[in-house]
Order: C-alpha cells, then sequence, then structure tokens
C-alpha cells in the first residue's frame, strides 16, 4: 500500500479504531498477497507454475477469511457492550467460537 494515500479512518460506533486498523492491516496484506498472485501468473511457464499460483491464491483467500472472521467478532463484541449482566461474557464466548471455527 506504499503508492496509495493513507486511507482516513472516522470515528463512530461501528468500530473501534484500534479494530479498524486492525482490519485496514490484514486487507493490505491481502492485497499484497492478490499482487503477488498477478506476477506469477504473468510469469508462468510451466505446468508446474500452476501449483505455486494455486497455493498463493489459496492463502489469499484464507487471508481474506480471517479478515471476515475478525469483522464479525469485532462487531459482535462492539455493537454488544454494556449490555446487561454477563452478557458481554457470553459475546466474548461466542466470538471466540466464531473466531476458531470460523
Amino acid at each position: 500500500m506504499a503508492d496509495s494515500p493513507p486511507i482516513n479512518i472516522v470515528q463512530g460506533s461501528a468500530l473501534s479504531e484500534q479494530q479498524k486498523k486492525d482490519l485496514l492491516h490484514r486487507l493490505a496484506r491481502v492485497e499484497g498477497q492478490l499482487r503477488g498472485v498477478q506476477k506469477l501468473i504473468a510469469k508462468a511457464a510451466e505446468p508446474a507454475d500452476c501449483e505455486a499460483i494455486a497455493q498463493q491464491m489459496s492463502a489469499a483467500r484464507k487471508a481474506l477469511d480471517r479478515s471476515f472472521v475478525t469483522l464479525l467478532t469485532s462487531a459482535i463484541v462492539t455493537h454488544t457492550e454494556g449490555g446487561g449482566e454477563g452478557q458481554a461474557e457470553k459475546v466474548q464466548r461466542l466470538a471466540a467460537l466464531l473466531d476458531k471455527f470460523g
């Protein structure tokens, strides 16, 4: 993301500033992985190159899936903070399950 202008992070109640920074960092890594995949495709000369491309595509997809799960768990935690007694712990447990298996 060195070429891109910095992203202005606005204050709001959707996600905390730290959650936004974490997600943006994850997505920047995915973006870099995808650029690498594009270069691999452009340079592919032999059938064996397809295996390396597939491996990198799979890694990028998994990283994007992790970003999705991070977004959901962050939203669950943020949107239920300040709830009734014991609610925060229950939500944390649910978020942990989603994070673990999502």
